[in-house]
């Protein structure tokens, strides 16, 4: 039976509510929501005010409105970044981040915008100082992965926000590694904007995301077409979410994705958390007892998420996947996961890392599993 420890990539297997809601979207609801009067086409829209408002009760957002639906959270990064900054800004960003921040702001950075990037420490944590220092008057934007993907060490955001809104600075979060494993309140947290994927740690299915926007920000739009809505005007209405929503929502994937928002809380973020934690913990202290592999996580299980990397003295990344795949039906990530400067910063760049990240459907069993097959792969402890 496949052991599938890669649900920092998209988790698996989702709740069994999950495939019943888009499976019954799309085979009994069938109409597009916002272009038509008839009773599916409301039912439709109702369908995506219901997901809004999930997604407002996990996140602490006051004004469902404010939730744009995209693609994925590389989508809404994108969409915040490049619909918010113009020539002559300047933004601080970290080494830590994902290929879909740090290629956007390359882009930016290539038309005249201002890009700071600091430093994080060879657990991956970025001292809050040196996000401060980073930091002028000048300044439009902070933008920052709340969990690394590689890593899974998390920084420290609820510092940051508060900080960043009292300096007048705007905060972007990427918060795909920490959605729907830790607590991400906008208002708590100061949190301008927020990106995140529907099909991690929310359960729902792929071409599922979310972009907040708080109350006053203004965005350029990615794309432009029909919203339903006025049809009259030569350009989208200001207005959210349809400003940033053109064209046929996807709504059998946002079905799925009210059912995983439902399911996450129902069963409780806090109990979802304590059981994926306690997996990695398994990990990281029977990992370090392996001799000649060394983990890449947090400093201590207070800043660690539901992912964490290794590297074996000697053998490539790649082949140690494939192995695992190949002998022992365990599906693991190896190579630089879309985040070269993170590599870096962990010391682990060219080949990269294995990363093994459990999920709410893994079990004490399957660690134990992965664990004897890399004492095989190395020899003893």
């Amino acid at each position: 039976m496949t052991i599938y420890l890669d649900n920092a990539a998209t988790s698996h297997p989702k709740p069994e509510a999950v495939y019943l809601a888009a499976d019954q979207t799309l085979r009994e609801l069938g109409a597009s929501p916002g272009r038509g009067s008839y009773r599916a086409a409301i039912d439709a829209s109702r369908l995506l005010f219901e997901t809004r408002l999930a997604a407002a009760k996990l996140f602490g957002i006051s004004d469902s409105s404010r939730i744009v639906f995209t693609a994925s959270a590389t989508e809404s990064l994108n969409l915040a970044l490049l619909g918010l900054l113009n020539p002559g800004d300047r933004v601080v960003t970290t080494t830590m981040e994902h290929n879909a921040v740090l290629r956007p702001l390359e882009q930016l950075r290539r038309n005249g915008v201002e890009v700071i990037k600091a430093s994080a420490n060879a657990d991956g944590f970025v001292e809050p100082a040196k996000l401060k220092n980073a930091c002028t008057r000048e300044t439009r934007l902070l933008v920052i992965g709340h969990c690394s993907n590689v890593s899974g060490t998390r920084q420290a955001v609820e510092e940051i926000g508060p900080w960043c809104r009292q300096q007048g600075i705007l905060l972007l979060v990427d918060g795909a590694q920490s959605a729907g494993l830790f607590d991400l309140d906008v208002e708590a947290m100061a949190i301008d904007l927020l990106a995140v994927p529907g099909h991690k740690g929310l359960f729902g299915p792929p071409g599922t995301g979310l972009l907040y926007v708080r109350d006053g920000l203004q965005l350029r739009p990615l794309m432009v077409g029909g919203t339903g809505g006025d049809s009259t005007l030569p350009l989208p209405p200001e207005q959210l979410p349809e400003g940033l929503e053109s064209g046929t929502a996807n709504t059998p994937g946002l079905a799925g994705l009210k059912a995983g928002i439902e399911f996450l809380l129902e069963t409780g973020l806090d109990t979802i958390r304590r059981h994926e934690l306690a997996l990695v913990k398994i990990l990281r202290r029977e990992l370090s007892s392996i001799t000649g592999l060394c983990v890449h996580g947090a400093a201590t299980m207070d800043r660690q998420g539901a992912a964490l990397s290794f590297t074996i003295t000697g053998q490539d990344p790649a082949a140690i996947a494939f192995a695992l795949d190949r002998d022992y039906d365990i599906c693991t990530r190896a190579g630089l996961h879309c985040a070269p400067e993170a590599h870096r910063s962990l010391g682990t760049f060219p080949q990269g890392t294995v990363r093994i990240s459990p999920g709410w459907f893994n079990t004490e069993r399957d660690i134990e599993t992965l664990l004897a097959a890399l004492i095989d792969q190395v020899g003893q402890p």
